[in-house]
């Protein structure tokens, strides 16, 4: 029978050697091994979670105490040694000695029996100085929360220091997942009624009164409530992108990047599964995610289509009357649900990211009508991206800020939101980082 561990291994092998995105091949694992009891698949989630999420760290600690560098190590000893060291510093319900007889057993089940007295010798040494370490991890920001120091550094500089140290906080938070009811299919006290049917603990969510926090549950799949389309899930941040964008009942709605198809769902809801949502996104693939949620939650108002957002598509220009540019970003908001981001990100990377984001800008821009409304949002906390780029937008393009505070609901207000744009950040509100402005055109393109 398949070992945790060796599950957990092979993720960060993906993960961490060969940049896959740890949510992906995490969920991919989960499903593979969707036999193994609830409590096996908890314990391989959150050691595979917490190794990602902990690498700074864990490689500081090891690297304390080997005589061989972490990158120095093959990859399949330092993955072993990152999963024992998160075992000893954050898995207290398993004791030391069996962390480290299991790496041993690892080492040699994966052909490095040459290589298990080093493995020992190293889970011995973080087990002896683990007091010392605490005092090099609690002087160095960067180690104690696994941030490089070049996005600290950034941070520092974008907001008070006192912000800062929330958000590395609130990475770190726990967090239930959230969903959102489809209130045109089913009510929201019959769908809580379902959920709770079938053992799932569900409490009210912060800011969207249609959303809703789920826990104490196996599987979605296995819910009445999901199978049947009464949910979707979706961060709160995202659901107030609904919520600004506001249709009507008959509007012709385009979600630009839709993928995987949270806020189109929502915009079909909001409209009672009458007008159009045209949503696009740049493959096959993406656009499959969204035509699953649509067959799943059972609205005909959906037209997915595949189609690159940075090409102009002549037959839109002036059609729609909400469209929603929620664009590829950095993803700094979201550290806390894809911790490998931080790790493949650069200043470099940002840079050519804000580009990219007033290019799809520029063109989709030609899709509203007079009068219409645009959502520009990203997942990301960094101002160059976000506000920078609808100041850079607004002096470009016929378009105005529009107030928030119409839509949101009042713990929200702020002078940005009467102004027309929200940087959520974690630890600060209740949900990821986001940013959203809401805009009117008025004038010709």
């Amino acid at each position: 029978m398949i070992n945790g561990r060796e599950v957990v291994l092979d993720i960060l092998l993906e993960v961490l050697e060969k940049q896959a995105f740890s949510h992906v091949v995490i969920r991919q694992a989960l499903e593979k091994y969707g036999y193994l009891s609830k409590q096996e698949r908890a314990f391989i989630s959150r050691l595979a979670q917490g190794c990602v999420e902990r690498k700074i760290e864990l490689d500081a600690r090891i690297n304390q105490v080997s005589s061989v560098k972490v990158q120095k190590m093959k990859p399949v000893i330092r993955n072993i040694l990152r999963m024992t060291a998160y075992q000893l510093e954050y898995m207290d319900q398993i004791p030391d000695r069996a962390a480290c007889d299991e790496a041993v057993r690892l080492a040699v089940k994966r052909g490095f029996s040459g290589l298990k007295g080093f493995v020992n010798g190293v889970c011995r040494g973080m087990i002896r100085n683990g007091a010392a370490f605490e005092q090099v991890k609690q002087e160095s920001l960067s180690i104690q929360y696994s941030m490089p120091e070049w996005l600290i550094a950034d941070w520092m500089r974008w907001f008070p220091e006192e912000t800062v140290m929330q958000m590395l906080e609130g990475f770190y938070k726990e967090r239930s997942i959230s969903v959102r009811c489809n209130t045109s299919k089913q009510s929201k006290a019959q769908i809580i009624d379902s959920l709770k049917q079938d053992g799932v603990e569900v409490t009210q969510a912060a800011y969207v009164e249609d959303a809703i926090l789920l826990n104490h549950y196996d599987r979605l799949d296995y819910l009445e409530a999901f199978r049947n389309g009464w949910i979707q899930v979706q961060d709160i941040s995202s659901m107030l992108v609904g919520l600004a964008a506001c249709p009507k009942e008959g509007n012709y709605c385009m979600d630009v990047c839709a993928a995987p198809g949270g806020k189109t769902i929502h915009l079909a809801d909001q409209m009672n599964n009458t007008g159009v949502v045209d949503c696009r996104d740049v493959s096959m693939e993406k656009v499959m995610k969204i035509q699953e949620n649509k067959l799943r939650c059972g609205f005909s108002n959906i037209v997915p289509t595949v189609a690159d957002a940075t090409k102009l598509d002549l037959n839109s220009i002036e059609k729609a009357d909400i469209l929603i540019a929620d664009l590829p970003c950095s993803g700094l908001g979201i550290l806390g649900k894809k911790a490998d981001i931080k790790y493949q990100m650069t200043p470099e990377q940002m840079e050519e990211l804000a580009k990219l984001q007033r290019q799809i800008l520029s063109v989709v821009q030609q899709y509203v009508k007079l009068d219409g409304t645009l959502i520009y949002s990203t997942c990301t906390i960094n101002p160059k991206e976000n506000i920078e780029n609808v100041r850079w937008f607004l002096e470009h393009y016929p378009y105005e800020l529009v107030s928030l505070d119409d839509c949101f609901p009042l713990e929200l207000h702020s002078e940005t939101t009467k102004e027309g744009w929200i940087q959520l950040l974690p630890g600060i509100h209740d949900c990821d980082g986001f940013f959203i402005a809401k805009m009117k055109k008025v004038g010709k393109s």
